[in-house]
């Protein structure tokens, strides 16, 4: 997959003299008041609601210069806010315009309730339906309705009506994913979906989410960075026949044969009318995670709705034998482009190296590989008060020098496809540069305990990630500290880094099964001073009956390889089964990345992996 800044592409089209954020800000008022609105709510996403956007679809980052993965921009007549969540409270202060725009953190006020409390009774606020959930349309109406607020769909999207320059739609070619990698044909897994259709007793459902339609299809994409995704969607039928609607330009003769003649290819154009043809009957949608834009299209056609969960996500996120053998060799990769870079910064210490300097590194020997396909998200570089900041991300007005005495926190992954492999990874290591302090070795020991807790968690049947999430932070609430963010989240297959599965946190009320990835991420931060995260991926994996009920155990195996930072760690805090595992999966990472090391490199890595 290659990578484009998305900023980098804008820059590329806009006009020489380009408009100031104060600009842009009033003329999007002048728009909305054209289309006869008070306000308008545009959330960052696209009708696929991705975490990663095409350039064209970066609309909060053009109009505020807020770069997060998560956010929503609401602009008054009088008045305007961007809402993030806590990830990114110091990052929307560094970015945003304080005169142009306040700013909040959605656990302490929804944007409905913003719009409450800032609109007069009797405005209309407006939306674009296809950027909207009609859960989060639900939950605006909740908010504002009491307040004699109206909300209005609207057909064409305000912020893009201004857009000067705005990139054009992705169209590049889809491609394959092998079958042999997938463990499943797309027949197979059309069937399946079909299965459930018939079941709700509906004429199709509608397949939204990128990750799922490629899936489905066995096929991937180079639409945006970070995701190897086609944007396109689909309509799952009864009978497995499926409706793809995607630009046929863009689909091979080979991956057509390999679809078959159940797959049936349409322009996008198209999709209106085909939804259309289901009167009479229902169609079946995702409410959680589909635009709004079907469900309103569905009721003027007076087509019934089921509202169900999309049935990829379940069988997506329970990878098979062959995906899992596949994704383990994409970890050998990473890890190998890890330990190279970690050694590398031994030996650079506090030489004058930067943040960026770190991340382009970590490409550099990540490019050595003939399976890498690109980052699965931007490096987190975040030197001393920098890794504080929990998704931030270095550039040139930030970027900071490492120097002794403070931490650099490090979280990068990849995408990797090739003969055998396929994988999306996500590690997270923090090193010290120089000599850590007193209180920067207990942090991180504590959420080494936290780390270790998870890895070698034993559980029936049934466990939700929130009862997990508590081992994690059990050692760090012993020290008085927590943190703002979930222990662990589900990964894709050459996907997205971030896929609906079981997750470990306060939410994660989904129980884990077998084959799932998950991520392993406790984590402590100190504003103004380092941050600290340690990040694996492990799989689920079925592990023995428990004794006294007979019912079925799961645990985890860990497939991330690198090794952790000896001179952070206090031996003395950790228990003796604590340095059993660890001790182990050092063991574990020599032996696996050595053959694919020289003879300096297997030495430096010994010598971090030395017995505790």
């Amino acid at each position: 997959m290659t990578n484009r800044s998305a900023l980098a592409t804008e820059s590329e089209t806009m006009p020489e003299n380009p408009l100031t954020y104060q600009d842009k800000l009033a003329s999007l008022r002048q728009e909305i008041n054209r289309q006869e609105l008070n306000g308008f709510i545009c959330p960052r996403t696209d009708e696929y609601q991705n975490e990663f956007l095409a350039a064209c679809d970066e609309r909060l980052a053009w109009l505020t210069g807020f770069t997060g993965s998560a956010g929503t921009v609401i602009v008054l007549e009088e008045g305007a806010v961007t809402l993030s969540d806590a990830r990114y409270t110091l990052q929307m202060k560094d970015q945003i315009d304080a005169s142009l725009y306040e700013t909040a953190d959605v656990s302490d006020i929804s944007p409905g309730e913003w719009v409450a409390a800032n609109a007069k009774a009797g405005q209309v606020i407006g939306y674009d339906p296809r950027l909207h959930t009609p859960r989060q349309i639900e939950t605006l109406h909740a908010a504002v309705d009491k307040a004699g607020i109206t909300l209005k769909s609207v057909e064409h999207n305000p912020v893009d009506a201004i857009w000067t320059g705005r990139p054009e739609k992705p169209a590049a070619p889809v491609i394959m994913f092998p079958e042999d990698l997938a463990g499943q044909s797309t027949k197979e897994k059309r069937e399946l979906i079909a299965h459930v259709v018939r079941e709700t007793d509906a004429r199709c459902c509608v397949i939204s989410r990128g990750d799922s339609v490629s899936w489905l299809l066995n096929m991937r994409g180079n639409d945006m960075d970070y995701s190897p995704l086609t944007l396109s969607c689909a309509l799952v039928y009864e009978d497995s026949s499926i409706d793809w609607f995607i630009e046929e330009s863009r689909v091979s003769s080979e991956l057509r044969a390999s679809l078959g003649p159940a797959v049936m290819l349409f322009p996008p154009e198209e999709l209106e009318e085909r939804l259309s043809r289901a009167h009479g009957r229902s169609v079946m949608i995702d409410r959680s995670s589909s635009n709004a834009w079907f469900e309103e299209t569905l009721k003027s056609y007076a087509v019934g709705i089921i509202d169900h969960k999309d049935p990829c996500i379940a069988p997506k996120a329970i990878k098979t034998g062959q995906e899992q053998n596949a994704i383990k060799q994409a970890h050998i990769r990473e890890g190998v482009a890890l330990t190279r870079l970690l050694k590398w910064l031994d030996e650079q210490g506090a030489s004058g190296i930067t943040e960026l300097d770190v991340a382009d590194k970590l490409e550099q020997f990540r490019k050595a590989e003939p399976s890498y396909r690109g980052q699965s998200f931007a490096t987190i570089a975040g030197f001393g008060p920098n890794g504080a900041i929990i998704h931030y991300r270095p550039e040139e007005q930030t970027n900071r020098k490492l120097e002794n005495g403070s931490l650099l926190l490090l979280d990068a992954g990849g995408q990797y496809l090739g003969q055998g492999i396929a994988g999306t990874t996500d590690m997270t290591r923090t090193i010290a540069i120089g000599k850590p302090s007193q209180q920067m070795c207990e942090d991180y020991t504590a959420v080494l305990k936290g780390h270790i807790a998870v890895a070698r968690a034993r559980f029936p049947m049934g466990t939700k990630g929130v009862q997990v999430d508590a081992l994690a932070r059990s050692p760090l609430w012993d020290a008085g500290i927590d943190y703002a963010h979930g222990t662990g989240h589900g990964v894709g297959c050459f996907l997205c880094v971030h896929e609906e599965a079981a997750s470990i946190s306060p939410r994660g009320e989904t129980p884990f099964e077998a084959g799932m990835l998950i991520s392993n991420e406790p984590g402590c931060y100190h504003e103004g001073q380092y941050g600290i995260r340690l990040e694996n991926l492990v799989f689920v994996r079925q592990g023995a009956r428990c004794k006294s009920t007979g019912k079925s155990m799961l645990q985890f195996e860990t497939i991330t390889n690198a090794p952790f930072a000896p001179s952070l760690i206090i031996s003395e805090h950790l228990e003796a089964d604590e340095k059993e595992w660890l001790n182990t999966y050092h063991k574990t990472v020599i032996e696996t990345l050595s053959p694919y090391l020289d003879n300096a490199e297997k030495l430096w890595l010994a010598n971090q992996c030395q017995a505790v």
